[in-house]
């Protein structure tokens, strides 16, 4: 048996949990520059505000309803998943990460158990340690599970856990789930489904096999086989390492000059380089790009990139910095307002083994040991705190974040204090 464990509405969840008077009132996220809506709470979402939406087509709507806006704030939301999904490993040995609000939980052992007794002390666990309110789906499969949670979000009756461990249940589940719904089905197979006469994850559970193989590939038969409750999906014990990383921001303001624009870029080959090194690859190949803004029609466009291979694979930030430094030389043109820039990695590989080169004049085992000290120290600091010079402190290019919560979990200073009166 599977669990899903997925956090409710979890952004504003996060914001919700420092801030209890928000408790029911409607909430959006925003997105970089505070854009568009990238999360919402339940009572926005009955308000009918989409996702995706642009925030100033909803000024009038926030006003009206009173609506809650946020900056996105990684660093809380990241810290808070941080603590759930640690929750989670304390309450059984086989958690698989899924993403920052979602986790698989293997019950290989729990055959025993009152699975239901179990999941309502996980989800009642993780908010009593948190503060985030969670649903669990359990079934057989990936897939059911994911289905489960579904489910377990929708009908408040369910109380946070719904529980498939019956061939009925299975079917009654299939029944009432629209195909475009299924974990892994997609808009593209949903429509070739629908062509077919397929409306419900049951209708598409009746399909032979060969059927499904021929239509949706092994893909879409591994979906079909966990319909039919026979587990394919393997666990996995860790995310896979990313074949492509790239790091890019609007400016939170157009900039013109050259070493404003490099000091972002720097800042993003370094954020790169960490991400590499977390993973334990090196990159092979880099690119830099950067645009204006296509929206100001009034404005000169611009758009361009350049890509270099290197000689020697690395992970070290001073030389993707000094690389992307040249490549934005080359495509920097005066007399015109950026509003994007990026470093994409490709060709990513692994850090072992490596490939030396005889005239390489880098030290590579000293550098290696210096990077992970100073990985070391930003991991126990805060990001950034040692930085490459050229990083600066100065972020005209800083994202635009006007709504910004306090980080109550990672700032000494945004801590929360508690005045309290003593008795007379």
């Amino acid at each position: 048996m599977y669990a899903l464990v997925d956090c409710n509405n979890f952004y504003a969840s996060c914001e919700r949990v420092f801030n209890p008077s928000l408790l029911h009132t409607p909430i959006v996220v925003l997105s970089n520059n505070d854009g568009c809506v990238v999360a919402r709470s339940q009572e926005a979402k009955d308000l009918g505000i989409p996702m995706g939406a642009p925030a100033f087509q909803l000024r009038e709507l926030i006003e009206k309803h009173k609506v809650a806006v946020f900056s996105s704030n990684y660093t809380l939301y990241g810290d808070m998943s941080h603590r759930v999904m640690n929750t989670l490993a304390s309450l059984t040995p086989h958690i698989e990460v899924y993403s920052i609000d979602e986790a698989f939980v293997d019950l290989q052992g729990l055959e025993h158990t009152d699975l239901t007794l179990y999941g309502q002390k996980v989800v009642q666990t993780v908010r009593r340690n948190t503060g985030i309110p969670v649903s669990m789906g359990i079934a057989p499969t990936k897939v059911l599970a994911k289905m489960a949670n579904r489910y377990a979000k929708k009908y408040p009756g369910y109380k946070g856990v719904c529980l498939i461990d019956t061939d009925e249940k299975r079917i009654k589940a299939l029944q009432q789930f629209p195909i475009e719904d299924v974990w892994g089905i997609g808009r593209q197979y949903s429509k070739k489904l629908r062509y077919h006469g397929i409306q419900t994850a049951y209708d598409f559970s009746q399909k032979s096999r060969s059927w499904v193989r021929r239509e949706l590939t092994v893909v879409g038969e591994r979906i079909w086989s966990e319909l039919n409750a026979q587990a394919c999906i393997a666990p996995e014990d860790s995310a896979a390492a990313k074949k492509q990383i790239c790091t890019s921001r609007s400016f939170g303001s157009l900039l013109t000059e050259f070493d404003e624009i490099y000091e972002a870029v720097a800042h993003y080959a370094a954020s790169c380089a960490v991400k590499l090194r977390k993973q334990k690859s090196l990159a092979v190949g880099m690119s830099v790009f950067v645009m204006t803004n296509p929206f100001r029609e009034q404005d000169p466009q611009y758009i361009n990139s350049r890509h270099i291979r290197l000689s020697i694979p690395s992970n070290d930030s001073s030389e993707l910095i000094a690389l992307a430094k040249q490549l934005l030389s080359l495509i920097y043109l005066s007399g015109y307002r950026y509003k994007k820039a990026g470093v994409v990695i490709t060709e990513i590989t692994p850090s072992t083994p490596t490939q030396s080169d005889l005239f390489d004049p880098i030290d590579r085992n000293k550098r290696k040991d210096l990077l992970q000290a100073v990985d070391r120290l930003n991991d126990r600091m805060g990001s950034y705190k040692i930085r490459i010079a050229s990083q600066g402190y100065g972020r005209k290019w800083k994202l635009k974040n006007e709504r910004l919560s306090p980080c109550y979990t990672t700032r000494l200073e945004d801590v929360i204090s508690i005045h309290c009166d003593a008795p007379v």
